[in-house]
């Protein structure tokens, strides 16, 4: 239930608040329908304490350099002109969320690209995330089988983007 939780609570930096929300709470009624029923589910581990000292942007830029697989020189375009955003990424999402260890990277991507594979029209970003996916151990025939499972939660139009964009991927990477 706590890597359940995980997820929902993960999603909302792709998905936004109120659908992670919406989440718990569907979440919630399900596990109290189990209660009832007598099912006793398993938690599982809670996160641990971070007791890291460094800054939150230090240890988040540290952990998206562990992903992308190579320390990051300079900033995106986006980041110069909005350095709230880079602060934002490196504080929240990669040493706020990112650092939980309920999840795995590996765990922690597969939402990501499902999230953002599922909204569509977000192409640079699955591509930077696919790239992620294959940096912390999916393998290619894996992201395939994911392309496949699509189809039953989302358009045709958003399953056509995703495996464009991982063909391209791995055709980069192959180069």
């Amino acid at each position: 239930m706590n890597e359940t939780k995980e997820v929902l609570v993960h999603l909302y930096a792709y998905a936004g608040f109120p659908r992670s929300i919406r989440g718990l709470q569907t979440l919630l009624v399900v596990l109290e329908e189990r209660t009832a029923k007598g099912i006793e589910d398993e938690w599982g581990p809670e996160a641990t304490t971070i007791d890291d000292s460094r800054s939150k942007y230090e240890r988040g830029k540290t952990i998206l350099e562990e992903l992308v697989g190579r320390p990051l020189d300079g900033k995106p375009e986006y980041q110069k002109f909005s350095p709230e955003m880079d602060r934002f990424l490196k504080e929240h999402l990669f040493a706020d969320i990112f650092e939980r260890d309920v999840l795995t990277y590996k765990q922690r991507e597969l939402v990501t690209i499902s999230v953002i594979a599922s909204l569509g029209s977000l192409e640079p970003m699955l591509r930077s995330h696919l790239n992620l996916s294959l940096n912390v151990g999916w393998q290619a025939e894996q992201l395939k089988e994911f392309t496949e499972t699509l189809v039953i939660t989302t358009t045709e139009d958003n399953v056509f983007a995703t495996k464009t964009v991982l063909t391209e991927v791995l055709k980069r990477r192959t180069e």
